[in-house]
Parts: C-alpha cells; structure tokens; sequence
C-alpha cells in the first residue's frame, strides 16, 4: 500500500482528492485540522504521531520534524544503501505530499495585524516537507496547489501512477512556491527591523498574464503582479470593457495615474508613449477635460486618459468623439459608461482613488545584469521652501501656477520642459538630448498664443541661459527650476534683463 500525507491550510477540494487517493489503494497520514476534515468526511487517516512515535509539542510548533517523516521522503528507492537503512529503522516510505502552508501573506494583509500574528503563521513544517518531497521527486509525487489535484487524479486514472514528468514539474512549483513563501517573510520582518538596504533583495510576483506580445509584436512579454500590491496600482484596476491591456497599454497607465496622484482638483491628464501631452483642471471633469484637450488636441489622438472624478454623460459624449486607447476614473455614470462602450475596443478602466496617497513602494528598473531600486518621486512639493532670486518678485497667482507646472515636468521625460497657463499645459517639450531643443519644443507647441500668466518649469537647472532667454523673448512671464548650476548667475542675470520672475526649487525631477 502508498502512503500519502496531507496536511493542508486551505481544504479545497481535499475530500474529493483524499478519495481518489484512498481508491488507488494509498493509506493517509494527516495532522490537525486536515485530519478532522478527512475523518469528518469518513476518510480514515493515521495521525502523525503515530507514525513518528513522539508527540506534537510547543503548540504545533514541532509536529512533523521527525526522520520518521523526512526519512520517508527523502529516502531513494533505487539505492540498495537507502532501502535497507529505512527498512532497518523502520521508516515506511511516503509517496505523495499533499501540503500547503500557513496563509503568512493573507495575515499580514490584515491592518491590524501584529508582529506575534504574523510570525505564529510562518510555516516551518510544511515548507520542510514540500521541499524534502520535491527534492526526491523521482520518487514522491508532491502537490501544493489545489488546481493541481485533477491532473494527478487523472494520471492515476490513466497509468496507475503520477508521470515522472508531471512530477518534475510539480517539484519546481514547490520550489518557486516556498521561494516566494520566504521572499514575504523575509521583506517583512526586514521592513520591521528596518533594514533598507538588505544585501539581498528578495521580491515576488504571481503572474497576472500572458501578453499578446511586448513592446514590439516580435517580443513575447508576461504581467506580473506584486504579491502585496498597493492600492493605487494599475494592477488594482478592474477593467470594464474593452480589449484586453497590451505591454503599452500598461506602461502608460502606470504613467498616468502617477501624475494624476499628484492632484486633488477636478483634473484630467492625457499620455502618450510615457509622456503627458495634456493636464487640465476645472471646477468640473468636463472643464477639466476641455483643457486637457486644448493643451494638445493632436497628440491626445490613441492616448491615455485618467480622469479623477466620476466620468458624467457631458464629458462621455467629447471623449467618445475621438479615438482614445485607455480612460481610467473611479467611476462612470450608467449614461457615460453606455455611450463610451459603444466603442467595442476601448478600454474602460476602474480605480478607487481613495489611497492615492498610501506610501507607495520602491521601483525597480531592470539593467542587463542587475537592477535598479529607488523610492518613487512623490515629494510633497511646497513653494514655502522656494527661493525666488531675481529682482522680480511672483504673484501669488503665479506661484500657484508655478506649481501646477512643477508637478506636470516632474513626470515628464528628461530633459524636460514643460509651459502651462493657470489650469493648463500649454506645451512640453520632452525627452531631447539637449536643454534649449526642449524649451523649443515647449514654446513651438504653445503655438505661441501665450499670455500674462504663462510659466515655464525645467525639470533640472539650465547648464546656460539661453532657455531662460528663449522662453523671455516669447513671452514667458514666470520660471521654476532647481537651481544648481555654475552658471546659474547668467541665467538669474537674463531673467532680470527680460523682467520675468524665477524660482530655484532646491530639487531636480529627472525621470529616465
């Protein structure tokens, strides 16, 4: 006769596998409350105490840490040396583990968990037993998945035993799954001891999907999900309608509501390829859209729209009129929702923008070799810090307006400038090689209609003045920039020749 053994936190479908198991002739061993479900069921099991001779101890702690159990599995049936020491000892072979593990990750989940909550459901038995198992897999079959019992089933159905192959396969689930069990617990009790720069970074994703292709279509590509993600994510949003997000679809997503975090005013930005090409605000969405639009009605064309307010009929029916990839807002109107779906392929969006202001986690970039983590830019930014150092003094209006243009460049790829009225962008210019090629590429798509309250904001300092003087002599009125530069006394000495107002903000908003 087999011997199996089952010993599960989450009991799905264990009564109908443990049957299977017992029709194919296998004895079980189980403990706690597996064993209960089993023999409530009318499944007879051996308990392990039975089999290991010694009791469970210190409250559970230590219950299947025995060579009774682990000489079981770990014992090779195609070594003589093996087969006669088991057989001499009298260690019975165990041929199939069923196990999954304490439920860590949902406990630390939980707000009010505590530190003793969550290391009482670290697992040390069951990873144990499922990496012993897996380790001798040409010899023991091993499950840690639930969705798994039906193939094992069948192939006992079939060919009266598990394929050496599924086995193997089986063995690497359960590495990857222990692997990603210890990753939680170690970037949780690493959070906690306040290590921010441990000398190894253990992180783990579960597959969310498999994509179409990637960036290109001749590159395949694969959605992973953080196994504790945030609230505000991308990966949160639970889509309406519409086909399915592509690789850049949700790139530029992840974009969007990035800069949409920075606002709390009725406002709509419009992306495109990483870069926004519009932000509008308004006493409404549908005033805040208008200006979104206006910003850039040409780009806005196959972009991403997140808006931060419930999306009504009025503003439905003006994004409707225009080929969009993506709008993401906490909510439609039945009215908006009916009318925006009437476009088969586009895709509806749902975030709540209740947390958008948790504490986000680090991003990583992957490098050839390596990776790159930092915390994400969400400095608060205030304009009481900033020092304004030419002889013109700003508004009070203008520095209003100088940090509506502070938080657009901020997401805005470098080298960055970006020239916005009171609600609006007007013009960005993103993502060249040099300074001035941007600033000309800002003032260019203004198409020059600016007026009294138009600023411009550098995402890093002028290494001379000539943007400063561009942006004077196209009637620039008002500039915020980090400062910083050795020159920065020509670029200070240009804005008082042209009368404009600057601020040195002190901080640089690179994004590569």
């Amino acid at each position: 006769m087999k011997r199996a053994l089952m010993s599960v936190s989450d009991k799905t479908g264990l009564v109908s596998f443990a049957q299977k198991l017992i029709e194919k002739n296998f004895e079980i061993v189980s403990t706690g409350g597996t064993k209960k479900v089993l023999e409530d069921a009318g499944i007879e099991t051996i308990s392990v105490e039975d089999v290991t001779g010694f009791p469970e101890i210190l409250d559970g702690r230590v219950k299947t840490l025995n060579p009774f159990i682990h000489g079981g599995l770990l014992g090779r049936r195609d070594l003589p040396e093996h087969v006669k020491t088991m057989e001499k000892l009298h260690i019975q072979p165990i041929d199939l583990v069923c196990v999954n593990l304490y439920p860590f990750k949902e406990t630390i989940e939980k707000p009010d968990v505590t530190l003793a909550d969550a290391i009482e459901n670290i697992d040390i038995g069951g990873p144990s037993m499922l990496r012993s198992a897996a380790k001798n897999y040409h010899d023991v079959t091993v499950v840690v998945d639930s969705a798994d019992y039906q193939v094992i089933a069948n192939e006992l159905d079939e060919f009266g035993d598990t394929k050496l192959e599924t086995r193997a396969k089986f063995a690497a689930k359960v590495f990857r799954h222990t692997a990603a069990y210890d990753a939680l617990i170690a970037s949780y009790l690493t959070e906690k001891a306040g290590i921010v720069a441990p000398e190894k970074l253990t992180l783990t994703y579960d597959l969310e999907d498999s994509m179409r292709y990637g960036e290109n279509s001749h590159q395949k590509a694969w959605f992973y999900k953080d196994a504790l993600p945030k609230e505000y994510a991308i990966t949160n949003a639970k889509q309406l309608h519409g086909k399915k997000l592509s690789y850049n679809n949700i790139k530029d997503a992840d974009a969007a509501i990035r800069i949409a975090r920075e606002f709390s005013e009725p406002t709509v930005v419009a992306l495109k390829h990483m870069n926004p090409c519009g932000i509008g605000k308004g006493n409404t969405i549908e005033e805040a859209w208008d200006r979104a639009y206006a910003a850039d009605s040409i780009s806005i064309f196959g972009g991403v729209i997140v808006l931060n307010r419930k999306v009504d009929l009025a503003t439905a029916k003006k994004m409707h009129a225009l080929f969009l990839e993506i709008i993401i807002a906490p909510a439609y109107t039945d009215e908006a929702f009916e009318i925006l779906a009437k476009k088969k392929n586009i895709r509806l969006l749902q975030l709540d923008f209740v947390n958008k202001d948790e504490q986000p986690r680090k991003e990583t970039v992957s490098v050839m070799g390596g990776l790159l983590v930092q915390e994400q830019d969400v400095l608060e930014e205030d304009p009481e810090t900033w020092t304004v150092v030419t002889e013109k003094q700003p508004t009070a209006q203008q520095l209003k307006t100088l940090l509506f243009a502070w938080k657009a460049v901020k997401h805005t790829k470098s080298n960055a400038i970006v020239v916005t009225n009171d609600d609006q962008t007007l013009g960005i210019g993103a993502g060249q090689p040099n300074r001035i090629d941007s600033t000309k590429i800002a003032i260019k798509n203004t198409g020059n209609n600016l007026d009294e309250t138009a600023v411009l904001a550098s995402d890093a300092f002028f290494p001379m003045d000539d943007c400063v003087e561009y942006a004077a002599e196209h009637g620039i009125k008002a500039i915020v920039q980090p400062g910083g530069s050795i020159r920065d006394k020509d670029s200070i000495a240009m804005a008082n020749k042209y009368g404009i107002t600057m601020v040195i903000t002190g901080i640089r908003h690179f994004r590569h």
